[in-house]
This record gives C-alpha cells, sequence and structure tokens, in this order.
C-alpha cells in the first residue's frame, strides 16, 4: 500500500519538489496564522472586517489576472517562472517581518503587502499546479498531485500550531521571518532539480487569442464544463470550514479558542486522510467524483446533527476526507484530461472557479449561520454536495449515456456500451474523440 501511495517520490527530481514545498508549506501556514492575529490583535481592535479586506487583496487578484497566469503558465518555462515567484514571495515575508520587528508595521502596510502577495501568488499557483506534470511521468501524474495536497494539509496541521508557539514566545516579526527562510527551500530544490529528466511538453506558439481559447477550449469539453460546475458548488457553499467550524464551536457548543484550534486540526487529518487516499488511484473518474461529492453531502448532514463537540470533531474527519478527496481528484482528472498545451490556462480557469465563488458563497453561509444557526449553515454545504452530484449524473446520462438496468435480478450499471466498472476511463476516450474531431474542423472554429 505504502508503495502505491508514494510511488511518485522513487523519482529524484519529484522528491527533491516536494522535500522543499513541504517546509515552504509549514511556513506559510505559519505566515498566515500570525498575519491574522497581528491584524486582529495588533493592527485593529478586534476588527474581523479587517481580516476579511486582507483575504481578499490576497486572493482576489487569481481572479483579475486570469487572463495572463494562464498563458503564463501554458508559455513560459515554468521553472524559470517559479523560481522568480518564489523569490519574490520570500522577500515580500522578509519585508514584513522587518517592519513587524522594528515596530513600524501600519494596517495599510499589511494591505499593499497581501495585494502584492496576491498578484505575484497568481502567476505562482497555476505554474506550480502544473509543474508537477514536467516531474513525473504522466501515469504517476494523478499521484503526484495527490501527494502534493497531501503535504499541504499537513502543513496545515503543523504550521499554525508551531505559529501559536512562536507567537506567545518570540513575537508575531520572527514568524514572517520564518517563513522568508522556508521560500529557501524551494529555491534550492528548483535549482538541484535534474533538468535533463524533466518532462517538458511540447508548446504551443503564443496567440492574441490564448485567454480566450482556454475557454473555448473548456467550453468544447462537456466533461470539463461539468467538473468545474461541481467544484463551484462545492467550493462556493460547502467550503467555508472557518465558518462553520467557529460558528459551530461558538453558537452550538461554547467553545473556546483552544477547542476551535482543535477543530481545525482535526478536520486537518481527515483532509490528510484523504489526498493520500487519492494518491492510491492511477485513474481518477467521474465514478469516485460522484461517490465523493454523496458523501461529502452525508457528512455535512451527520456532523450539522451531532450533540456533542467530540462527536462533531469525529464527523469533521468525514467532512475534510471526503472533499480532500473530491479536490484533488478534480485537480487530477483536469490535468490528465487536458492537452498538455492547454494545461496551464485550464488549470488557471479551476483556480479561479475554486477561489471565484468564496465571495459569493461566504456571506450567504455566514447570514444563514447568525440567523437560522450553525447546524443550518451545515445544511447548506451538505446541500452542495448533493447538488453536485446530480450535476455529475446529469453529465453522465446526457454525453455518457449512463443507464441502470438488471442482469440475472441484480442492478447492473452500463456506461457508453460498456460496463461502469470498467478501470479504463472514458474520459481518455472522449479526449481522442475530441482531439480527432479538431483535427477534422477548420482552423479558428
Amino acid at each position: 500500500m505504502a508503495q502505491s501511495t508514494f510511488r511518485s517520490l522513487n523519482g529524484f527530481n519529484y522528491r527533491m519538489w516536494a522535500g522543499g514545498a513541504t517546509v515552504s508549506n509549514v511556513g506559510t501556514w505559519m505566515q498566515r496564522t500570525a498575519q491574522d492575529w497581528v491584524v486582529l490583535t495588533k493592527l485593529t481592535h478586534h476588527d474581523a472586517a479587517a481580516v476579511g479586506i486582507v483575504m481578499a487583496l490576497q486572493f482576489g487578484p487569481l481572479v483579475l489576472l486570469l487572463p495572463l497566469t494562464g498563458f503564463a503558465a501554458d508559455h513560459l518555462d515554468r521553472r524559470s517562472l517559479l523560481l522568480v515567484t518564489q523569490t519574490i514571495m520570500g522577500l515580500l515575508a522578509l519585508g514584513l517581518g522587518i517592519l513587524t520587528m522594528t515596530g513600524l508595521l501600519q494596517l495599510w502596510q499589511v494591505y499593499l503587502f497581501a495585494l502584492l502577495l496576491g498578484c505575484v501568488g497568481a502567476f505562482d499557483s497555476p505554474a506550480r499546479q502544473t509543474f508537477v506534470s514536467d516531474l513525473v511521468p504522466e501515469a504517476e501524474l494523478s499521484n503526484a498531485v495527490a501527494l502534493n495536497s497531501a503535504s499541504f494539509n499537513a502543513a496545515r496541521m503543523v504550521g499554525p500550531a508551531i505559529a501559536g508557539i512562536l507567537i506567545a514566545a518570540v513575537g508575531s516579526g520572527w514568524v514572517f521571518l520564518i517563513n522568508a527562510a522556508s521560500f529557501g527551500a524551494v529555491i534550492a530544490a528548483l535549482g538541484l532539480l535534474r533538468t535533463g529528466e524533466l518532462h517538458r511538453r511540447k508548446k504551443t506558439p503564443p496567440t492574441r487569442r490564448g485567454f480566450a481559447e482556454g475557454f473555448r477550449y473548456v467550453w468544447g469539453r462537456p466533461d470539463l464544463r461539468a467538473i468545474l460546475l461541481m467544484l463551484f458548488l462545492v467550493g462556493t457553499f460547502g467550503l467555508n470550514f472557518p465558518i462553520f467550524i467557529s460558528a459551530m464551536s461558538v453558537m452550538a457548543f461554547h467553545a473556546g479558542a483552544t477547542r476551535y484550534g482543535l477543530l481545525t486540526s482535526t478536520m486537518a487529518i481527515g483532509s490528510v486522510f484523504g489526498a493520500l487516499l487519492a494518491a492510491r488511484r492511477e485513474k481518477p473518474g467521474m465514478a469516485l467524483l460522484l461517490l465523493t461529492t454523496t458523501v461529502l453531502g452525508l457528512a455535512f448532514a451527520l456532523a450539522a446533527m451531532m450533540p456533542t463537540l467530540g462527536l462533531f470533531g469525529l464527523a469533521l474527519i468525514l467532512v475534510g476526507a471526503s472533499a480532500q478527496t473530491f479536490t484533488t481528484t478534480v485537480n487530477s482528472m483536469l490535468q490528465l484530461s487536458t492537452d498538455p498545451a492547454m494545461r496551464g490556462r485550464v488549470v488557471a480557469i479551476l483556480l479561479a472557479v475554486a477561489v471565484g465563488g468564496t465571495p459569493i458563497g461566504a456571506p450567504i453561509v455566514g447570514w444563514i449561520a447568525d440567523s437560522r444557526g450553525p447546524r443550518w449553515a451545515m445544511g447548506l454545504g451538505a446541500a452542495s454536495g448533493f447538488a453536485a452530484t446530480l450535476v455529475g449524473i446529469s453529465y453522465l446520462v446526457r454525453y455518457r449515456h449512463l443507464r441502470l438496468g438488471f442482469m440475472k435480478g441484480s442492478p447492473h450499471v452500463t456506461l457508453d456500451g460498456s460496463d461502469a466498472s470498467s478501470p479504463t476511463p472514458a474520459l481518455d476516450r472522449l479526449l481522442v474523440e475530441r482531439k480527432t474531431r479538431s483535427l477534422r474542423a477548420p482552423p479558428g472554429t
């Protein structure tokens, strides 16, 4: 099992990248915790709106710069691009640390640093996501993507706890400086890669319509449209975990900050398990997506009904595992079934869909928690999982001819004229058919 789950680590390049990324991910989560703490307790009088502004400035550029970021990931050398973005983000963390250590930090400066970090991160994210395909063979891509998610969520368990200890012991400034140093691990890993062993994909010549081509490519693929719609529903109304957990902790169980942190770490345990579970699958498909969205809906409903804090925490493990399996599978499916020349733009659209729904869903979820109670808000999360399942089923019925029948008195599912349990994903066949049609079509269509 371990050999199957961690098989991507057999390659030198991915092993180097994974080690550097893990160190940097811990530093990133440390900085996020310290940054929120500084804004809430040092620069404002517990002003949560200020924290919201920082989040908007940091994640908004990912959507606003979409026409440029995906194009850059497809047409620039990803390793060189990542060296630049990681260096700049390290310098930004260093500047924030120096201002904090010297007592000169002001709220407007945090806003500025968040905006600059967001702009750089908008170019870094799609390049970093798609760079995995340069590190491993196509057959190992799904496993490598899942291990990346496991590393990120493991850091989410460790980073905030370390940050809390350091903030109390030496102050937030040292946390920012440590995060700045952690970028050195990624930069060193990028420098030590064996460039001759990179699996570089052929790039198409840049055109003025590069961004529009990305959207046309997605719109012409019913499978990608269905997957992204499922991600939008779950991301907008289901992945608002800070609201769900904090509201349940305070309103339902009257718990303090310590137990709130414990619940967050508990869900992260489930997330790591979900990522490792996804790593075992070589070729994820729509059937796995349907299973995870259904389980996610049930997990949300179960958590909403839990009568005690302990049982709620146990339910959160299932929520975290199913949510992480879903997001990891979405990422893997889109990268595996996308033309390598379009992969950067498609991943940029994926990130924009995942992040762009938060400003819509978070206020709705918060309003429901305030007006009807946190359990009703978690009910909306359950509904998002079930709605995503219906979208997936609709796609299979319409485009893959999903049929349910009976054979010898037992239920039997067929898909595209074959058994739905076949290990060969029909997405591969759909991709071949799509490429064949594109070769027959006149230029510009």
